[in-house]
């Protein structure tokens, strides 16, 4: 199955339109299978006593507070038709994520084909119904969340898809969890995406086993949203079964603001897009058979009955005159336990097949 290869502009056009549409042609150019930006409206997305995360002010001013940042960093509302118009133009689909009720009400007016809700928003009841009552299939980031927190979300997500009227209380979300309704409807539109929210992510907080044991829990798709330095991680990913492989990317690690210095470079991401579909290519079909090119492997290399001594026409087979070897023909040595006893067909020189 083919993975699908998001890759998150972000925040990392920098409010610089150009980037942003060069940022998609790169995006394209590496062969993914989405570019996505991420649609906030920074008024509504932080107070002005929110603190900036660690990472966040390692790469941008110490006197910015977090609603200045984002302020420097919103997507205009008016420029999304014309990224998505040139996303299509250059075959790439053109995706973005809302961080605030208002920001989703935009984004329903470009028909998106799924929608990620990102992972500081697990625990965001409201903005959870909405993303499941626009009806299309939701891509869950679970950074810096407990297998708990994303059972919770996914019960408010099957509220969301199935109920009109808001719930009275997060009880009568569990008990609606409860029913065969909440988990059809979770089965058919959810995948969740391992995450670690750190940038870049320590490789000892990768814990990629993670997507196995919420695949295990909810039965769900899984996928893994990277953050970590370099290319190995989504390829280990990949070949531990994850579905969507979502990493950041810029046109230049240089470039100031709070993630680009976790971001591949262009390059870099054709480079891991690459090498996941070599993943993909070498983890197969998963049926255990010779493969084509083993058949004439198979033949020089697998040892066949042959006579360890002269043997006469009539002369009775044991262990004494029937030994293996390879011979590039005549009966598996499996077989050797049942030739025991019989009478030779004919005569047989050192070596000859039996």
């Amino acid at each position: 199955m083919k993975t699908y290869v998001i890759a998150e502009a972000g925040v990392n056009h920098n409010q610089n339109m150009a980037t942003a549409l060069r940022l998609i042609e790169m995006a394209a150019a590496a062969g993914a299978d989405a570019v996505k930006f991420q649609t906030f409206n920074a008024d509504k997305l932080a107070s002005s006593s929110a603190p900036k995360a660690s990472y966040q002010k390692k790469n941008t001013a110490n006197d910015e507070s977090q609603l200045a940042m984002l302020k420097s960093l919103e997507l205009p509302l008016d420029w999304h038709l014309e990224l998505q118009s040139h996303a299509h133009e250059v075959g790439i689909e053109f995706l973005s994520t809302a961080f605030d009720q208002d920001s989703l009400a935009f984004l329903e007016t470009l028909d998106l084909p799924f929608y990620k809700v990102p992972s500081g928003e697990i625990t965001n009841g409201p903005l959870l119904l909405s993303f499941a009552r626009t009806g299309k299939k939701i891509v869950l980031s679970t950074g810096m969340s407990s297998l708990g927190e994303v059972e919770q979300a996914l019960a408010i997500l099957a509220w969301g898809y199935t109920q009109k009227d808001d719930p009275e209380s997060l009880e009568q979300v569990w008990r609606h969890w409860a029913t065969i309704e909440a988990g059809a409807v979770i089965a058919k539109n959810l995948t969740l995406l391992h995450c670690t929210s750190q940038y870049p992510t320590p490789i000892e907080e990768v814990n990629l086993s993670a997507m196995g044991t919420m695949s295990k829990a909810f039965r769900l798709p899984t996928g893994y949203s990277d953050h970590t330095q370099g290319l190995l991680v989504p390829s280990v990913a990949v070949a531990m079964g994850a579905k969507i492989i979502e990493k950041h990317f810029t046109l230049d690690r240089n470039l100031p603001g709070p993630d680009h210095l976790a971001s591949l470079e262009p390059g870099e991401l054709k480079q891991m897009v690459a090498d996941i579909r070599q993943i993909e290519v070498l983890l197969g079909h998963g049926r255990k058979l010779t493969q084509p090119s083993e058949w004439d492997t198979r033949a020089a290399a697998r040892q066949r009955i042959v006579a360890s001594k002269k043997v006469a026409q009539g002369e009775q087979f044991g262990p004494s005159n029937l030994g293996t070897a390879r011979a590039g023909k005549g009966e598996l040595p499996v077989n050797i336990w049942d030739r025991f006893g019989q009478k030779a067909a004919g005569n047989f020189e050192i070596g000859d097949s039996i």
